[in-house]
């Protein structure tokens, strides 16, 4: 027997778009968001850090981090949700239900444009890869760099290369320099 027993099957409702939150819509929705909220965010001073989109057990999030010299605040993060909001209210309306959350990114701050790994040289990084790099797929070490589209990491005195596109995610482990 089902869960629920026997009549208790509900109709499909098909006014909901499950389909739409398939991981390339995910990513075209990511792209298209970026593509509405950059300008946004650098009118306002701020920096959009990261975009990610997630299933999870209180429906789907949109999550977008941001940050600016001195940090963010509270203030901030409310400006740029009511505004984001509004605009992915008219511009993406086809992608079904989500709640939007908009933070600073936190000590283990997303590594995702290629000045990042520039701008953090010195920190320690946890990195996941593609393939594997130095005989692994995820590194924990001092970054170093990038150069060339290959980003640098020290790991225990030897140095790892890893091609920028083979990054998967990229994340600073602690601001502490090392």
């Amino acid at each position: 027997m089902k869960k629920g027993g026997k009549g208790n099957k509900r109709p499909k409702d098909k006014s909901r778009k499950q389909n739409n939150w398939s991981p390339d819509n995910m990513k075209r929705m990511i792209a298209q968001t970026k593509d509405l909220l950059d300008p946004l965010c650098e009118a306002e001073g701020i920096e959009l850090v990261h975009l990610e989109c997630q299933r999870e057990a209180g429906g789907r999030i949109l999550r977008l981090y941001i940050d600016k010299p001195g940090g963010v605040t509270l203030d901030d993060c409310i400006h740029i949700s009511r505004q984001s909001s509004d605009m992915l209210d008219v511009y993406l309306e086809d992608t079904g239900p989500f709640n939007l959350e908009v933070s600073s990114p936190g000590q283990n701050r997303p590594l995702g444009k290629k000045r990042d790994f520039d701008r953090f040289k010195g920190n320690r990084v946890n990195i996941r890869t593609t393939s594997s790099a130095g005989g692994k797929k995820k590194i924990n070490g001092v970054l170093l760099g990038i150069s060339e589209d290959v980003v640098k990491v020290s790991i225990d005195d030897q140095i790892v290369a890893i091609p920028y596109h083979e990054i998967v995610t990229a994340r600073l482990a602690d601001n502490i320099p090392k």
